[in-house]
């Protein structure tokens, strides 16, 4: 009985001692949570998973505001069976500085600059993850947060409104030592999403080319595009961005919200990236397309823009090509994100402390189309 007892005494102290282990081992985080729909952003200390062998942590030094960033806090996704999970910590625009390193790791070493986009892990086998295209693996993608991440307990990820991150060395992208970092995090969604459908409907120097929606987006297509040697025409519902689009390289700009502006668009364009994050008609657009070889592109993500099946055949849109896009896998983001460096082309940032009220501001005024072009939060600042 004696025996029992002490045998039974060591396992309880072997499995308390493996839990305080693995306690100790999660990595303490701190950030800026909402912990409702309908809340306000407020400090929020939490930890992540430890790192494994083949993880890095990154101190994260600045964080983008994506408009995608919007519609999740405020649970906006439910029509395509997304929910909130909260208490929820957005934020998949990250820039930072490797701080560790697992043993298995050797893309990166302590003090290089890594980024992380809009996922950070996925099955690796599929069809799709080996095809470069993780964001569609048939396992599952999990997402930088609001996701539940099936490889660490189920537990809920939690993204970048943080001071730190733990991910795996495949799912972190490669940051140039010589790049502008605080103008770096929004390429690792907005950059990559539209670069993505450009290469895939391989626009060319020449072609004529419009980029519908003139926000975090538009501005990036619109730069991408201008590069390519294409002739772009912007469409937005102001005309507070007009001289903007001209400075960034657009031939042409129309304010939707004039009559005689949108006159003379139909049948003209080889090519067109709609970024547009609210209600509109996409086949007032689709119409614009050439007839026979136009592709349009949806890579904005209202919740309330519908496309009539009969409208795409007798509304103007035959024949035509209208297809959305989702980011882009690891393999392009990393390619995207060279690219610009060396080409300079960087999104223009408005740089905010590490602020609930910050925060919360920078998220009415994403709301209200009054940010020329992407918050971009400096967690250095975090309190």
């Amino acid at each position: 009985m004696k025996r029992i007892v002490i045998t039974t005494m060591t396992t309880l102290a072997f499995f308390a001692s493996a839990v305080a282990q693995n306690q100790a081992e999660r990595v303490p985080a701190k950030g800026f949570a909402v912990f409702s729909a309908t809340g306000t952003f407020h400090p929020y200390e939490f930890t992540r998973h430890a790192i494994g062998d083949n993880d890095i942590l990154i101190e994260t030094l600045y964080a983008g505001i994506c408009h995608s960033d919007l519609h999740a806090a405020w649970d906006e996704h439910t029509a395509h069976g997304i929910n909130g999970i909260y208490p929820m910590v957005p934020g998949h625009e990250i820039a930072g500085r490797v701080v560790k390193v697992g043993k298995n790791v050797t893309k990166f070493k302590a003090g290089d600059y890594a980024g992380v986009g809009c996922m950070v892990n996925a099955c690796g086998h599929c069809t799709f993850c080996e095809m470069d295209k993780e964001q569609f693996c048939e396992n599952g993608t999990t997402f930088t947060y609001n996701s539940i991440d099936r490889y660490h307990d189920n537990e809920p990820t939690m993204g970048g409104y943080s001071d730190n991150i733990v991910v795996s060395e495949d799912f972190a992208i490669k940051i140039p030592a010589n790049a502008d970092l605080k103008r770096v995090a929004p390429l690792l969604c907005a950059g990559v999403t539209t670069w993505s459908p450009i290469h895939f409907s391989n626009v060319k120097k020449g072609d004529k080319v419009a980029v519908a929606g003139y926000g975090g987006l538009g501005h990036m297509a619109v730069q991408y595009l201008v590069a390519l040697g294409a002739d772009v025409t912007v469409f937005d519902i102001t005309d507070e961005k007009r001289a903007d689009a001209f400075r960034m390289g657009a031939k042409h700009y129309v304010n939707v919200n004039k009559a005689e502006e949108m006159k003379g668009h139909s049948n003209a364009f080889d090519f067109i990236i709609s970024t547009i994050p609210s209600e509109y008609s996409p086949l007032v657009y689709a119409r614009m397309l050439k007839y026979g070889k136009g592709e349009m592109t949806i890579v904005g993500l209202p919740e309330t823009a519908m496309i009539n099946a009969a409208d795409l055949a007798m509304g103007g849109a035959a024949n035509r090509k209208v297809y959305g896009s989702l980011i882009g896998g690891i393999k392009e983001t990393q390619e995207m994100l060279d690219y610009s460096v060396e080409h300079n082309i960087y999104p223009e940032v408005e740089i905010i402390k590490a602020d609930a009220s910050e925060i919360d501001k920078a998220y009415r005024n994403v709301q209200d189309g009054k940010v020329k072009f992407r918050y971009v939060i400096d967690m250095s600042t975090i309190k």
